[in-house]
């Protein structure tokens, strides 16, 4: 059976995403090794990716020697073996690399780096051997959440808990499903993402759904590029932290009232006993979820079949491993 699914996934609409080189891509890290991961190495079908190495892209060079983030009236990338200061080189080049960029929707950064990282970083009184005083993000990926603080942004070393790693995925599909909304410039586009992404963006934010909605009624009569901007503002907002558990729970009984007339009182029951389980944290999320997209498969509930809810990145990308342990389900 040929199942329906969301508009957005295919590769019209393959996220863009800027990755450490360092990452399955190149030994430029400063001990002359590449980072062998598996989850960049999966997703490269699945995204474009546009790797970059700010390090060797201000002449630090591969195989060199390490550098590290140094504060005392305000903080320095510097390099102790050789007292090479790179503040101000690698600022400009983050400003200028980000700057740059066309079209991205999500940053895979390398784990505690001082350029790369998010945070985490460490931070040094002095630029020769002494304890770390603090941490926060590195260089360039202190830029990164500057200049894109809406986008799906992560680190090689969180990606590998379950929980952070379907939130990025989902975040990622869902920003780059809007920018090609808003390439079209079609109004009825905007409606279909929205319509297909509802019960999705219930589970996130039922605030932001209901201001959400009221921009695509477009009340006031606005033009697409204000209220595709002001849509691209308020699903920032709304994709900014995972859901809870309770949110998924009161999606998932909302789409149960679709099939209230077509299951039996057994099939119900056993739905709400496995609602329970995952309450209690004893089944994973999709154990309930996927009951109810095999009722919406059987009554051919074309509606529900289209939501993002159900599908909010490729199957393939699906992986039940959590710090890099499989999860027994």
């Amino acid at each position: 059976m040929d199942v329906q699914k969301p508009g957005g996934i295919d590769v019209h609409h393959k996220p863009s995403v800027v990755v450490s080189k360092c990452l399955e891509f190149e030994a430029c890290r400063y001990n002359g090794q590449v980072i062998r991961n598996a989850f960049v190495r999966k997703l490269e079908r699945r995204v474009d990716y546009v790797p970059v190495c700010p390090e060797v892209a201000i002449g630090l060079g591969i195989a060199g020697f390490p550098i590290r983030i140094v504060s005392a009236n305000s903080p320095k990338l510097v390099q102790p073996a050789t007292g090479k200061d790179a503040t101000d080189a690698m600022n400009n080049f983050s400003e200028k690399f980000l700057s740059s960029l066309k079209e991205v929707d999500g940053f895979i950064l390398k784990f505690r780096s001082p350029s790369y990282g998010i945070k985490d970083v460490r931070i040094y009184a002095k630029s020769e051997k002494s304890p770390a005083t603090g941490n926060g993000p590195g260089f360039f990926g202190g830029w990164v959440l500057k200049h894109f603080p809406g986008l799906a942004i992560e680190d090689e070393g969180r990606l590998r808990s379950l929980k952070i790693r379907e939130h990025f995925l989902t975040k990622l599909f869902t920003l780059a499903r809007f920018r090609a909304v808003r390439r079209s410039h079609e109004m009825h586009d905007l409606v279909r993402f929205h319509t297909e992404n509802k019960f999705l963006l219930m589970a996130y934010s039922q605030k932001e759904l209901r201001v959400l909605g009221n921009l695509v009624a477009n009340p006031d009569k606005r033009s697409f590029g204000e209220i595709t901007e002001a849509y691209e503002k308020h699903l920032h907002s709304s994709l900014e932290d995972p859901p809870k558990r309770t949110s998924n729970i009161n999606v998932l009984m909302h789409l149960l009232g679709y099939f209230s007339r077509e299951l039996s009182k057994n099939e119900r029951q056993f739905f709400l006993e496995t609602l329970e389980l995952y309450r209690d944290g004893r089944v994973p999320f999709t154990s309930a979820l996927r009951l109810l997209k095999a009722w919406a498969v059987r009554f051919q509930n074309q509606y529900l079949l289209s939501q993002t809810f159900f599908d909010p990145y490729p199957d393939e990308l699906i992986e039940w491993t959590d710090a890099g342990r499989p999860i027994d389900i």
